[in-house]
């Protein structure tokens, strides 16, 4: 069953982007989408979610006063941060709110999925272990799995979550695929396909070639080494 999700959005064109970053992921789903925080915490007194996306600068309650709200109401649901207000203040004041991540607007879909698996991190460590040892501790408390020695390998523009799926993509097909391909199956922008691509390639994880018969530009194709 995949999660649900409540967005909380003032910006109509911004929370129809949330809402299609959030579909991409099949562990998630749109539960629903209000424009200002009181409208959130009317659908949360009839309603449960797994996961709530909440804004900052909103008309009639902003987020900081809705999240302290949706804290007295003891409502069960991890928050995310997706907003444009990137002072220390409001950033202090929603990680003493328990908050599980903190999105600085604009961002990218890649850091948007960091998030997501951030949330299922958390969840399944809680589902899954009644007693917890001090590295699963650390984990929690660090908002995500504890970083391992690949992890810290990738250089700077290499997001080890990112590589993963690109990783998994390979691996479930010997077949050659375009950056094209890989882009939109796993929700990507072209150059950061090819970004990630190339540097498996450097790194002898898969292999590449050249398509001439397209009838026009040639191809560049990729496969699982």
């Amino acid at each position: 069953m995949a999660y649900k999700v409540l967005i909380v959005e003032d910006d109509p064109m911004v929370a129809m982007i949330n809402e299609q970053y959030v579909s991409k992921n099949p562990n998630f789903c749109v539960a629903s989408s209000c424009r200002n925080g009181q409208s959130a915490l009317d659908f949360l007194k009839n309603n449960t979610v797994d996961l709530i996306l909440l804004d900052v600068f909103m008309p009639l309650m902003d987020g900081i006063e809705t999240l302290k709200k949706i804290r007295e109401m003891k409502v069960d649901s991890e928050v995310i941060m997706v907003t444009a207000a990137n002072d220390t203040a409001t950033i202090e004041n929603t990680m003493h709110l328990g908050v599980l991540d903190y999105l600085i607007k604009p961002f990218a879909y890649e850091r948007f999925e960091v998030s997501l698996e951030k949330f299922v991190s958390k969840i399944k460590v809680l589902k899954e272990n009644q007693i917890l040892d001090q590295s699963r501790i650390d984990s929690l408390i660090s908002n995500g799995p504890q970083e391992n020695v690949e992890e810290k390998k990738c250089p700077k523009g290499i997001q080890p979550k990112t590589l993963s799926l690109v990783l998994d993509y390979f691996k479930k097909s010997s077949k050659w695929h375009t950056a094209d391909m890989v882009a939109e199956s796993l929700g990507l922008s072209i150059v950061t396909a090819r970004n990630y691509m190339n540097y498996l390639v450097k790194e002898g994880t898969i292999v590449q070639d050249m398509n001439y018969e397209t009838g026009g530009r040639p191809s560049v194709l990729y496969r699982a080494k």
